[in-house]
């Protein structure tokens, strides 16, 4: 069975980071900057289940606005059925942490995701049109928000109303 190829997804090779809830910052105002450098894969298959083993190797540099401290690079992996309507079979979202000492202006780090789980295609032919996306996902660079808990209204001490005596 044919190992299905890793490719960096068009547009999400490299990431600017600027102030914390910004956006896409300006020119002068990017902390970090990370890149993706390789990839690479390993493939087992057992009982109808192939399991990936995925690495990537990238780098982040500090922009004009950057210094020492700890930025988390959000990475997206996914594994696509590609064809006429391509279909997600697999994705995953990692936080890597990566620390910029005040000494150092670029930094390295990998990451391997060992657990890439998916059934094989029937037919088996079609493996050969998965494919391994690997990039950055901006969406994935702000904590996910979790949704208010809601309060359970305090009941009120029913009023017994007093009959009147007359």
């Amino acid at each position: 069975v044919e190992c299905p190829s890793v490719d960096v997804r068009t547009g999400a090779a490299s990431l600017l980071i600027g102030k914390p809830g910004g956006g896409e910052p300006a020119a002068l105002d990017v902390r970090y900057q990370g890149s993706i450098i390789r990839t690479a894969r390993e493939c087992h298959v057992n009982a109808g289940v192939m399991t990936m083993k995925v690495g990537v190797e990238g780098r982040v540099i500090t922009g004009p606005a950057g210094g020492p401290g700890t930025v988390e690079m959000p990475l997206r992996l996914a594994v696509v059925h590609e064809g006429v309507n391509p279909k997600a079979v697999v994705s995953k979202l990692a936080r890597i942490p990566v620390t910029v000492s005040g000494t150092v202006d670029r930094v390295t780090f990998t990451h391997i995701d060992s657990d890439v789980s998916f059934p094989l295609p029937t037919p088996l032919a079609d493996i050969d049109s998965y494919v391994v996306y690997v990039g950055f996902d901006p969406a994935g660079a702000t904590p996910e928000k979790k949704p208010p808990v809601k309060k359970k209204p305090v009941a009120k001490p029913k009023t017994v109303a007093k009959p009147k005596q007359s």
